[in-house]
């Protein structure tokens, strides 16, 4: 395969890396991820994470080990180990069906490749068009409200969510960003300042219960995050906390936008009760643990629950901002993504 490389992949003689996002920002680390055993570890450890991210890295990798030689019959159990790595993120599922496709022609081996690069460029102009699509939404001035991280290092292009803030500061229509720490495990504090900040993009780091205070002043205009899998009804499934922010948006007039591609659609989900989520490790949430060493603060045999994302309801979401447009509350109302026009 050719050298490639993204904001948080690399494709060097063969071999595949990512950009340790654990590590991030103290430490700019590049982890080998050339075996499936390797990369579900670093998916599992967030090291690679973002629902797009995660899907393209999978890809890629079966790519590899195609042209490495491996069996079709290995690459299947390749493909389905990879599939189950990550239960919520529904951006993996469909770009595996498209590799399995891939798998099954004639000659796979090249199929395998050029699948995987067109999911890598598709991402690129997905988040081009989401950026666009979304930046005509941010009113001049705006003073916006993000969670965990949507942005390059969660995709192969400019983003989602992050992609919008992004390019709408391009166009001079914000003012300031108010980032959401995310707890547990600190992606917004980590990663999306960081992406913030290399961008040139102000904003103002906070801890996830201060939003609703500054809502109640007035000082929120709109909330904009990413999802890793949207439902038929329009429910979405996103870092944990996405919800509460939901409720607080609704209740204080603010509106709450979801940004995603049409790969984070999942038509065959009927609503988010039947979302799988993904329970993490107790250690996430009785300590922290990072480049910089790990610190624990809770009791040693404190009880924890630690869903790594929560469901938002579609009655609480002002647009669905798709690489194909925005999608309005009442095109969901009417079936928009059940049916074939998403």
């Amino acid at each position: 395969m050719q050298t490639l490389q993204t904001t948080s992949l690399r494709v060097v003689k063969n071999q595949l890396f990512i950009l340790d996002q654990q590590a991030l920002p103290q430490e700019k680390s590049w982890l080998d991820a050339s075996s499936v055993e390797a990369l579900v570890g670093h998916i599992h450890a967030l090291r690679v994470r973002g629902a797009p991210l995660i899907g393209l890295s999978a890809s890629l990798l079966l790519a590899l080990l195609a042209e490495r030689g491996n069996s079709r019959d290995e690459l299947a159990v390749a493909l389905e180990t990879l599939r189950a790595s990550r239960p919520t993120a529904v951006n993996l599922m469909n770009n595996l069906d498209r590799m399995k496709q891939a798998l099954w022609q004639e000659d796979f081996v090249p199929a395998l490749v050029a699948e995987a690069l067109r999911l890598i460029e598709e991402d690129k102009q997905l988040c081009d068009a989401i950026a666009k699509a979304g930046s005509a939404l941010v009113k001049p001035g705006s003073r916006l409200l993000t969670h965990c991280n949507t942005g390059g290092l969660a995709t192969a292009g400019v983003g989602t969510a992050l992609g919008v803030i992004a390019h709408a500061h391009q166009q001079g229509l914000v003012s300031n960003v108010w980032v959401d720490e995310t707890r547990p495990l600190l992606q917004g504090g980590r990663l999306t300042a960081w992406e913030l900040g290399e961008l040139g993009v102000p904003y103002q780091l906070i801890v996830d219960s201060m939003a609703a205070s500054l809502m109640a002043k007035g000082e929120v205009d709109a909330v904009w995050v990413g999802a890793d899998r949207i439902a038929a009804n329009g429910d979405v499934a996103n870092k944990i906390g996405t919800y509460s922010l939901a409720v607080l948006a609704k209740f204080h007039g603010i509106p709450f936008y979801v940004a995603a591609p049409h790969t984070t659609l999942d038509p065959d989900c009927p609503n988010g009760e039947a979302i799988p989520i993904e329970q993490r490790a107790a250690s996430e949430v009785t300590g922290v643990a990072g480049s910089f060493g790990a610190v624990q603060w809770a009791p040693e045999k404190a009880r924890v629950y630690n869903p790594a994302f929560d469901v938002t309801p579609a009655a609480l979401i002002a647009g669905w901002v798709l690489d194909t447009g925005v999608v309005t509350p009442e095109a969901v109302s009417n079936g928009f993504f059940r049916g074939s026009a998403a």
